[in-house]
């Protein structure tokens, strides 16, 4: 009976994909059904019945799954891969139900519209209109920047304790619900990883869980990084699960933030992105921006580099080459340098009745 039932779960696996293949393919019915139907109750229940644990079950539930694939292999291994049929369902079988959770409770998203349809945004702009916005936010960030330090060569020090960062991110998209319904957060379940420390290693800030819906953020980062990480995870909470529009999500609701703080975190945030976008095309404008920016918010940057340079180490790039090829895998083309697309959401975002 146990074989029995092995064998139904594997043979649905290669069902399943195929029905994701075809889904894939309508994304307006993903966005109506899934996307602004099924996941929001999903999202909201996991939220609400998780939110209030201390720790990260979802964490747990990864201890569990490759504690698990060890002792698995370790049989195989012991038996000399005796009875192959048995152990390659079994495998197949476990396989094909993360991969059901995986798309139901959450994955189906990388295939809804894309973020400016959704949202009707625009995603073209001119060179003119890119240089012009950047300069804006740079002096925006420095009128921030002035408004939180004595001077415009102090950097900004986060006076908040982590847990105190991750409360206060709520009201970002609290903010603007009004003007986007859809973007509505309710039931707060962001937790500090318990993988943090080997998260720092291998060069990450956050994560979705996508079997609990807990947002785990790394505790390790600087705290200049929290706000906007957080808002990240968030942004891949609500339905986001591309990395680019978690990026947006996480842009505009710390720009429209009502704390100071995170009104800078926010600005500075969307300036880094626009000036790498500035030096693909002409290195020399983006030096004059540059030059243009407090000296406490270079330091601020600088504070992250340093952060990210002391954790270095041989693996790295291969987590990245890993993470990249899960992005390509679900509907992210570009990997991690899709990141870039930030950059075409904000410049149309503000150019309408929207003001920096």
């Amino acid at each position: 009976m146990k074989q029995r039932h092995h064998f139904i779960l594997a043979l649905l696996l290669p069902i399943q994909v195929a029905l994701v293949s075809i889904v894939a393919k309508f994304p307006q019915l993903i966005e109506t059904y899934y996307s602004n139907g099924i996941y929001p109750f999903i999202s909201k229940l996991e939220r609400y019945a998780l939110g209030w644990l201390p720790f990260s079950l979802g964490d747990l539930l990864y201890s569990i799954l490759v504690i698990g694939l060890i002792r698995w292999i370790y049989f195989r291994i012991k038996t000399r891969f005796k009875k192959p049929k048995h152990w390659m369902l079994e495998g197949l079988a476990a396989l094909s139900i993360l991969y059901f959770c995986f798309h139901a409770f959450w994955g189906l998203n990388y295939y809804r519209l894309p973020l400016h349809q959704s949202l009707e945004i625009d995603h073209q702009y001119s060179q003119e209109e890119l240089v012009n916005f950047t300069k804006q936010l740079a002096q925006r960030a420095n009128e921030l920047h002035l408004n939180l330090v004595e001077n415009d060569t102090v950097k900004v020090d986060f006076q908040f304790k982590n847990s105190e960062i991750r409360k206060i991110a709520v009201e970002g998209y609290h903010n603007i619900e009004h003007e986007y319904p859809e973007l509505t957060y309710q039931g707060r379940s962001i937790k500090p990883s318990l993988f943090s420390i080997p998260l720092t290693y291998m060069g990450f800030n956050g994560y979705l869980n996508p079997l609990t819906g807990e947002a785990q953020v790394n505790n390790q980062i600087p705290k200049f990084k929290l706000p906007s990480t957080t808002s990240h995870e968030m942004g891949h909470q609500i339905g986001f699960a591309k990395e680019n529009e978690a990026n947006f999500m996480a842009c505009l609701t710390t720009m429209n933030h009502p704390n100071p703080y995170f009104k800078y975190v926010g600005y500075t945030f969307a300036l880094k992105y626009c000036l790498g976008e500035v030096n693909q095309t002409d290195p020399c404008e983006a030096q004059n921006i540059i030059g243009m920016l407090n000296l406490g918010i270079i330091k601020n940057y600088r504070e992250v580099n340093k952060f990210w340079e002391q954790h270095e180490n041989p693996l790295e790039p291969f987590f990245k080459i890993f993470y990249g090829g899960y992005l390509k895998a679900n509907n992210q083309p570009q990997g991690i340098e899709s990141y870039n697309y930030v950059v075409a959401l904000l410049v149309n975002y503000f150019e309408g009745e929207h003001q920096l």
